[in-house]
């Protein structure tokens, strides 16, 4: 069986010999034109499908290897990090921009982190939600990082993830504005960065080898 092609953004699937792509659209927001795009150039190269992905991306399934390239340069879109030991994903909800519940800017926040974190590389695969109300559509509390909106602000929670070991995130900050959620975000980023020890170990698992506490202490904002 094939290998998963990093440098590609390249997951081999089921068959052993294909790969599916998965091309970086910011929070599932997508214009016509580049949404046409990728259906015509699923059609050119003979894809098997295209998929709605958990991660706010549209898959296109059965690619072979020798068209990787070509695929690439004809979608002139860049790669969606789904694999490796990143920042994999930055989820975010339409928030204040279009949903009526939305009590904060999850949008303008969320493209914010993903500009700055998406791909960022880490000790382990890393994921973000932001949700602009408490309904919390992009599932903030089993993300890494999770921002909530409330009408006070933001809730901050860090260390949830819904894998193989399932945890909600823990509540390390509340009624934060936009920039103190961002470095919030930030402090918790490079908080994980430093601990070179935790290969492949998640974020909530390191916070439960140290403590909540001790983790707070060397995140806390305003300092």
């Amino acid at each position: 069986m094939k290998a998963d092609i990093l440098e590609k953004g390249a997951i081999v699937q089921r068959d052993g010999e294909t790969y599916a792509i998965a091309p970086h659209i910011p929070g599932g927001f997508i214009d016509l034109a580049r949404f046409s795009r990728l259906v015509d150039v699923a059609e050119k190269y003979n894809a098997s499908a295209m998929k709605l992905t958990s991660g706010q991306r549209i898959a296109i399934v059965g690619i072979r290897e020798e068209d990787l390239p070509a695929v690439w340069n004809d979608l002139e879109m860049s790669i969606g990090y789904a694999i490796g030991l990143c920042v994999r994903m930055v989820k975010f909800c339409p928030g204040t921009t279009w949903c009526r519940n939305g009590k904060q800017d999850a949008m303008g926040v969320g493209l914010k982190l993903d500009k700055l974190y998406h791909g960022y590389q880490l000790p382990a695969k890393f994921k973000i939600g932001v949700a602009g109300c408490e309904y919390s559509c992009a599932a903030p509390l089993t993300k890494e990082i999770g921002l909530r909106g409330t009408p006070e602000g933001w809730t901050v929670t860090a260390g949830g993830n819904g894998g193989a070991k399932p945890r909600l995130g823990d509540i390390v900050a509340e009624g934060l504005d936009d920039g103190q959620a961002l470095e919030m975000a930030g402090r918790i980023v490079r908080f994980f960065e430093g601990c070179t020890w935790a290969n492949k170990i998640r974020l909530g698992r390191v916070i439960d080898k140290i403590g909540l506490d001790e983790f707070k202490e060397q995140v806390k904002i305003g300092e």
